[in-house]
């Protein structure tokens, strides 16, 4: 089951966020990532947060039409969206993708991106914006980018130095390369095809990925 997480972020073009839904999608708002829902006319199955941020009427409107709500106090040490993280693992998810988590506040844009790097996730957390997909790439793992020839890719390290990246598919290619944090090395590369493999040894590393359609 995939598990979609809608946050609090700003989207500035819902066609373009419409391209990652499915229809079999188990769907959470994060507080008030519930505007959102509310402008695709969609209904999560579950409210996380402690509900701050969303509108009293709509949730009103949520509470009379019987999505759950797991309400927490203000006082608390996880922000909502990694409560809402939590309750998708709890609830059966395989896979999580984050929708709305940049934008607005640079404490938060920088905390929703550094979450899906946490060791104890035990499913993979990918986050979406407008055509760019992110997800995470752990020491000894790889990923598959399937896409169009001239889709830029960039990897972007996310612990102090990120060993043996290697990479195929790419324009331009590396091997057995590394990368230490705040390099920019990896930035803005293009699939010379229609997929790509990237290959870490050790580390966190970022790999975003944008469409050109």
């Amino acid at each position: 089951m995939r598990a979609v997480i809608f946050v609090n972020g700003t989207i500035l073009d819902y066609t373009q966020l419409v391209r990652w839904l499915r229809p079999d999608d188990y769907l959470i708002a994060a507080d008030g990532g519930a505007r959102h829902c509310a402008a695709l006319g969609i209904l999560p199955a579950v409210l996380v947060g402690d509900l701050d941020s969303i509108t009293p009427e709509l949730l009103a409107e949520y509470e009379q039409a019987g999505v759950a709500i797991e309400r927490h106090p203000p006082r608390k040490d996880e922000t909502d969206l990694e409560l809402a993280v939590r309750r998708a693992v709890a609830d059966g998810a395989t896979e999580i993708l984050l929708l709305g988590a940049l934008g607005g506040r640079l404490d938060q844009t920088l905390a929703n991106l550094l979450l899906p790097a946490r060791q104890e996730w035990t499913v993979p957390i990918l986050l979406a914006d407008g055509r760019q997909l992110a997800r995470v790439v752990r020491g000894g793992e790889s990923v598959t980018i399937r896409g169009a020839e001239g889709d830029t890719v960039s990897v972007v390290p996310m612990s102090a130095e990120v060993t043996g990246i290697t990479y195929t598919g790419l324009e331009y290619p590396l091997v057995d390369a590394t990368l230490r944090l705040g390099s920019t090395q990896g930035v803005s590369n293009r699939m010379a095809g229609e997929s790509a493999t990237i290959r870490i040894a050790s580390g966190i590393l970022l790999v975003v990925q944008e469409s050109g359609a």
